[in-house]
């Protein structure tokens, strides 16, 4: 039994639970009923407040004159949170899996550094965790519509993904090459004092960055910065291009018709199509 159409998740598999779970189930992780609507909206709110809670209590100046007000809302935020980790675990009928799942290790590790820091006082760099609340946002936004486009985005990336890590795997042996051949070329005073720096340089310079912390000074390493330079603006767009074709061929995969038009033999006919887009005779269907 499904409470809902887009509430359904692998962790609500199971036989339905009392009453008033399943009508806590639907609230929290379903949309479709004022309540849901609302929990969702409140929960975005909280979480993007919380976020900016954690931002403000990184500035030092914000800290030392609002610290007890910040440190009164991030417990706050922190209870809330936790209650409401509770009845999502309460309201699912597979409690452990959704503990396993990606967002039940996001919600558990959101929670768990203000509690960590009142058993380990050490460990304040640990509230740069919480910043993972705010991935929560992405699941309360129900982005649910645009998941297809989402899919198709991440098979292109991995039907791409070979063809990507030669070419990451050409540009590494460049910039070495290139690195070492500026170390040799230029000076210690020049801020080259080691290879992995000029590789460094390289790097900077051939994705067109330029920090400017280090540059040549000799005419010779001049050039063959300029010639590094120029190189970047071609190199920057090969992924793209090869991410671009695949993303276009994975987008119409499946979306065009292969059988050829009995008339001039043409392939690549839209799915729908009645008649031939190349000589318009009819097409068997």
């Amino acid at each position: 039994m499904k409470t809902s159409k887009t509430v359904y998740h692998y962790y609500n598999d199971g036989e339905a639970l009392s009453p008033w779970r399943e009508s806590l189930n639907t609230v929290i992780f379903g949309s479709e009923t004022p309540m849901g609507r609302a929990f969702d909206i409140g929960l975005s709110i909280s979480i993007v407040l919380s976020v900016i809670v954690i931002m403000l209590d990184s500035v030092e100046a914000i800290q030392s004159r609002y610290a007890q007000a910040i440190y009164v809302a991030e417990w706050l935020f922190t209870l809330l949170f936790t209650v409401e980790y509770g009845l999502r675990l309460i309201s699912v009928r597979r409690p452990w899996l959704y503990f396993k799942s990606f967002f039940g290790l996001v919600d558990l590790v959101s929670i768990l550094p203000s509690y960590l820091i009142l058993l380990f006082p050490g460990a304040q760099p640990m509230l740069a965790i919480r910043i993972l609340r705010l991935l929560r946002v992405f699941r309360i936004l129900k982005l649910s519509a645009y998941m297809n486009e989402a899919q198709v985005m991440m098979a292109a990336l991995s039907n791409s993904s070979r063809k990507i890590m030669v070419f990451l795997y050409s540009v590494l042996m460049l910039v070495i090459v290139l690195g070492s051949l500026v170390y040799v070329v230029e000076s210690r005073e020049a801020g080259f004092t080691s290879i992995p720096v000029s590789v460094y340089w390289a790097i900077v310079t051939l994705t067109t960055v330029g920090y400017g912390d280090i540059s040549p000074q000799t005419p010779l390493g001049q050039l063959l910065a300029s010639a590094i330079m120029i190189m970047g603006y071609g190199i920057i767009a090969v992924p793209t291009g090869i991410y671009s074709a695949e993303l276009i061929r994975t987008y119409t995969a499946g979306k065009v018709r292969n059988d050829a038009c009995p008339d001039c033999g043409q392939t690549g006919h839209d799915f729908d199509a009645d008649y031939c887009k190349y000589c318009g005779h009819a097409l068997e269907d």
